[in-house]
């Protein structure tokens, strides 16, 4: 009788830590990174537990949730990338409607939990990032256009915009340039991906920039957008809510981004250490660039 248990046991783990697996534990981590720094720079100080915990947990259903919907979309492209071939779907390990039911009930309880225990402008900024990620991104753009990145990545800047909403109920200008942050962010750290992954993505026929317009064409538009970034993160000093230390370190970060993409331009295929790391520095800088929002806050 104890001997037939502990297989059992056993599945009952590796079906609970599939289940995990569906919703990109590691991605979720540095959204909610992004969300937290947005509420303590909202609060001007650190957030109640109690707020903190609730909106940490709501935002970590939705994207969860959103994750678990794209890898019942995605499973047949999954099976073919060596990047994602080994995800619970894929390997056949999870029903893909399983995926699907448990990503729609995952943000189906963030969006009543949200919305009863913090403020519903918070769940709908929540909700608005599942569907964008879900619909526009996964089911629309993905599999038809390079833009693909740009327009659907706006779907991993709604964080801020939700530990913003959290604090203060609204969606304020800082909230809106720490999404605009993100946003230009995420292209120049996925084609730093796409550029070391070309074969994956080109025989799952996703058509990212590498694959459609060439490795000149992205590592120049790469370039442009890390200088936009500059831009952006330079702005959110001038809304009061951070101070000087802030804009230093934004600039050091901005420049250093800048200068991984020189040297990005002068590599060619089939050389890709600069790629690597490029794409190595980029979470670096996003890690870098919301952290430095909170050690920067202004005194009163």
């Amino acid at each position: 009788m104890y001997a037939q248990s502990v297989p059992v046991s056993r599945s009952v783990t590796t079906t609970i830590l599939d289940y995990i697996t569906l919703m990109k534990p590691r991605i979720i981590s540095l959204l909610l990174i992004t969300a937290y720094c947005a509420m303590v720079v909202a609060a001007g100080h650190l957030p109640s537990l109690r707020l903190t915990v609730l909106t940490m947990l709501g935002l970590t259903l939705s994207s969860g949730g959103a994750h678990a919907v794209n890898m019942w979309y995605d499973r047949d492209i999954d099976q073919i990338m060596r990047r994602t071939k080994m995800r619970p779907v894929a390997q056949g390990r999870v029903p893909a409607v399983h995926s699907l039911i448990f990503g729609i009930i995952l943000q189906a309880i963030s969006f009543v939990g949200l919305g009863m225990l913090v403020n519903w402008t918070t769940a709908l900024c929540s909700l608005g990032g599942f569907l964008f990620y879900v619909f526009i991104y996964t089911i629309w753009l993905k599999r038809r256009t390079p833009q693909n990145i740009v327009i659907g990545g706006a779907a991993g800047a709604f964080p801020p915009l939700v530990g913003w909403a959290a604090v203060t109920g609204n969606v304020g200008l800082p909230a809106i340039l720490m999404f605009l942050i993100i946003f230009l962010w995420t292209p120049p750290h996925f084609w730093a991906l796409a550029l070391y992954k070309q074969d994956d993505y080109r025989n799952a026929g996703i058509p990212m920039m590498p694959v459609v317009r060439g490795e000149r064409v992205t590592k120049t538009q790469s370039m442009i957008y890390a200088w936009l970034l500059l831009a952006a993160s330079i702005g959110l000093y001038f809304t009061g809510t951070v101070s000087g230390i802030y804009l230093i370190i934004a600039i050091v970060l901005g420049v250093t981004f800048i200068g991984y993409h020189v040297y990005l331009l002068q590599e060619h295929e089939p050389e890709i250490k600069w790629a690597k790391k490029t794409f190595k520095f980029s979470l670096l800088y996003m890690m870098g660039i919301f952290f430095a929002m909170i050690v920067a806050l202004p005194h009163h």
